[in-house]
């Protein structure tokens, strides 16, 4: 045990949760016993416990009933760990972490694993060539995808089991594993399906209250039962906002149900405020974008450690097939929206 109290200490000072440690009675001798004594372990472990670096301690091989005895005497009379402060931030993780806070650069999340969104994406997956298809996943981490985002809502697809066993593939290549995952699906049952399979903190995309309330306290009471993050679309009973004040107030209404009702912590949630396609020919479009830089930036005002995403290809859509062009707006736009806080 002794020779874990340096990695111990490191966890210590870090974890938001508890921290809990149970050793094997030192390492397997010749003939694959343990030899450290019940006064041994309980004289290390003490020491631990006494610097503040545990709140739950046990035994594993080779230790016995009087090693457990002598380690609960030893820590009985200490305080158990006190848990560091830490500062409320979106946090999500693959194999590896990645925190979302204030001095945190624009967060890019990689759509071509997206059935909708990519013809070669969906191609290779409806020939059941999924070993190519992991190689676009591949290539958007390597490119500077710090999520990725998965859909497979295709007719002709079994959704729930491509999600599956996408997320499985992607789970034994670390290279990708490594970013969160977004679990990108129209059907609840798909997202849940990949929530049960999925490794590390990942992000549902998405929920909301265009079935009611009763739905949507459902959907994201599940969400926090797998420890996910939530995109929360700016969609009511009575539809898409596409407003300032209906984008702010639907997602208003979201926040306290999800932080109040849910038990939600607010820094697991994202919101979408709906990004719609400007200069359609119809003139009340052309203010989609001014209306989602305006509600991105009254939620990050009014609605305490949320986060706010979007769509961004979804401005220039009537531009499509000029990629000039599109590229130019999509610059200016996500400088404004930035600048908002998206």
């Amino acid at each position: 045990p002794a020779m874990l109290r340096e990695y111990i200490y490191d966890l210590s000072q870090v974890a938001s949760c508890y921290v809990s440690i149970y050793p094997n009675a030192g390492l397997p001798n010749a003939f694959g016993e343990y030899d450290e004594t019940p006064e041994q372990m309980a004289r290390v472990l003490g020491e631990f416990a006494e610097d503040g670096m545990l709140n739950i301690v046990g035994g594993c091989c080779g230790t016995m009933p009087k090693h457990i005895k002598a380690i609960g005497e030893a820590v009985r009379p200490i305080k158990p760990r006190a848990l560091p402060e830490i500062e409320p931030r979106l946090r999500l993780s693959g194999l590896e972490p990645l925190t979302v806070g204030p001095q945190t650069n624009f967060v890019n999340i990689g759509e071509r694993t997206n059935v909708t969104g990519s013809r070669r994406f969906a191609r290779l997956i409806k020939e059941g060539d999924y070993e190519t298809a992991l190689d676009v996943a591949l290539q958007q981490v390597e490119n500077g995808a710090q999520i990725i985002d998965v859909n497979m809502d295709e007719g002709l697809l079994d959704a729930e089991k491509a999600m599956v066993r996408f997320l499985n593939l992607i789970a034994s290549e670390p290279d990708i594993a490594r970013v969160p995952i977004m679990i990108d699906s129209s059907k609840w049952s798909v997202i849940e399906a990949g929530l049960k399979c999925v490794q590390g903190k990942s992000v549902v995309n998405s929920i909301s209250m265009k079935e009611g309330e009763e739905s949507f306290v459902q959907q994201a009471k599940l969400a926090r039962r797998y420890g996910a993050a939530v995109v929360v679309m700016a969609f009511d009973e009575q539809g898409q906002a596409d407003t300032i004040e209906r984008k702010v107030a639907i997602c208003t209404r979201a926040y306290k149900i999800l932080t109040e009702q849910v038990g939600f912590p607010p820094q697991d949630v994202i919101f979408d405020p709906n990004i719609f396609a400007v200069a359609t020919g119809i003139e009340e479009h052309n203010g989609y974008g001014v209306a989602f830089i305006e509600a991105t930036r009254r939620i990050k005002q009014t609605l305490p450690h949320a986060s706010v995403s979007g769509g961004v290809s979804n401005i220039s859509f009537s531009f499509r097939g000029n990629d000039t062009v599109r590229e130019a707006i999509h610059s200016v736009f996500l400088y404004h929206a930035i600048q908002a806080g998206m």
